[in-house]
């Protein structure tokens, strides 16, 4: 696949219809807003700076595909992507989450997506030094440790450690070895010398301190020398804990820690989903609207652009593309406070999904979850088939629920297609006939009389 600066919007979109149905306008929307930001790149400096992405506010029930548009969006892109829900935050001065957090948590989500590319990076060299140090341990052999120059400061004569053997000859490490690679040892035990995770730091307040982006344990760990600790483990497990031990040692945190500022501010997306929940109708001022308006007014620096610090440094909100959505049912986007309206330009409305609709959706994505049911019974032996008029009977289940009951979208099916295939998961391993077709008779016998109690079907399905 093409990576995203080579993709146009209409290739956006042709990648973004593989896992979700309908829903044009926003696809538009959003391919429309990620072009631009590799546009912005190639600006000269002058007219890089003016450039401000432009915000998104996606207005639909709920399973509809506004929160999965945006995940593959920001994995299409390869963007630190951070969903949150505008209820979990309140005004400044109130119990609850910072509404700065989000940018906090958007930062640690970039440091560790560039950490583990970097890690990858550095996979074969510390696989190398990894099987050097583990053929130590086997043979014997511990390197001369450097000295503790804390043990020195305390007064303690310095401590070396020396060879406990005479080291091997070649043939017997090469020996050892050939036998490693082929797997011969996984299951042999061998005592590895492994750093101690320290303690984390509790302190009265540490979590107003996060929020100011403060890293207590940050702060004092690295006062202290780390801890080492023996551990027997099989050669298999020493393996991995050594190579993850020597790729920490590789990478440069420094290095990873700008990179991960950078793309957090010019590449981050933020979904702030059930904004709906924040918004004020009404000409009160009392109560919880006091709060929703606080946290409106709280937001909108951020998404207008400010300066959040961080444990890892300072990061500029300017260049995050927000985007915003929920089902206004209660409430209309005019009800938000006019100046965060306005860091919102591109409004779309997703359709509520049809019976079509949900036929396509149990066919059509690449992650369907008739695809994701057939592959999980494989691993038992049993073939799982969709007829046509199963899936049918499936969607039109789903779609009458929503209609007489809450519609949550493409929820339903979930709860539809689990309660159908009950009985398959629980004796998949003791089924004779590792075939079982889903029909329009098997859906029915499993659900239609759920199905039509409504007391019944509003707590089971």
């Amino acid at each position: 696949m093409k990576g995203l600066e080579e993709l146009t919007p209409r290739e956006i979109v042709r990648e973004l219809d593989k896992y979700i149905i309908g829903q044009d306008a926003a696809k538009r929307a959003v391919a429309i807003a990620m072009r631009n930001r590799l546009r912005r790149q190639k600006l000269p400096e002058k007219w890089k700076r003016e450039v401000l992405p432009k915000n998104i506010l996606m207005i639909g029930p709920t399973g509809v595909g506004k929160t999965e548009i945006a995940r593959r969006l920001a994995k299409l892109s390869g963007s630190p992507f951070l969903k949150v829900e505008a209820t979990r935050f309140t005004e400044v001065g109130y119990v609850g989450k910072n509404v700065d957090s989000m940018i906090r948590d958007l930062v640690e989500i970039s440091v560790n997506m560039v950490k583990a590319e970097e890690m990858e990076r550095v996979k074969e060299r510390a696989e190398r030094l990894a099987e050097e140090l583990l053929l130590d341990y086997l043979t014997g052999t511990v390197r001369k440790k450097p000295v503790n120059i804390m043990e020195l400061l305390m007064g303690r004569p310095p401590r070396e450690e020396t060879m406990q053997q005479p080291p091997p000859s070649d043939e017997r490490r090469e020996e050892l070895r050939k036998k490693l690679r082929n797997g011969e040892l996984d299951e042999t035990e061998v005592e590895i010398e492994v750093e101690e995770a320290a303690m984390p730091i509790m302190m009265m307040g540490s979590g107003e301190l996060e929020d100011l982006g403060i890293d207590l344990s940050s702060l004092f760990g690295n006062l202290l020398p780390k801890k080492r600790k023996k551990r027997r483990v099989k050669v298999k497990e020493a393996k991995r804990i050594l190579t993850q031990m020597e790729a920490e040692r590789l990478i440069d945190m420094d290095k990873v820690i700008q990179e991960a500022l950078d793309r957090a501010q010019n590449r981050g997306i933020v979904f702030i989903d059930e904004i709906d929940k924040i918004a004020f109708s009404g000409s009160g001022s009392s109560g919880p609207d006091v709060s929703r308006q606080g946290v409106q007014r709280d937001l909108l620096p951020i998404v207008e652009g400010t300066t959040i610090m961080t444990k890892y440094g300072p990061v500029r909100t300017d260049y995050i593309l927000f985007i915003a959505a929920g089902a206004f049912h209660m409430s209309k986007p005019s009800d938000l406070i006019p100046e965060l309206q306005g860091r919102f330009p591109i409004r779309v409305e997703l359709d509520s999904l049809t019976k079509e609709d949900f036929i396509r959706i149990l066919k059509e994505p690449e992650n369907a979850i008739t695809k994701q049911y057939q592959a999980l019974l494989a691993t038992e032996g049993v073939e799982l088939i969709f007829t046509d008029d199963g899936l049918d009977e499936i969607a039109t289940v789903a779609f009458d629920l929503n209609q007489r009951l809450e519609n949550i979208g493409a929820r339903r099916l979930y709860t539809v297609m689990e309660k159908v295939l009950e009985d398959v998961s629980f004796y998949a391993p003791d089924i004779p006939d590792k075939k079982v077709v889903i029909d329009r008779k098997y859906v029915k016998a499993k659900v239609e009389n759920i199905a039509k109690d409504e007391n019944l079907s509003s707590y089971i399905l």
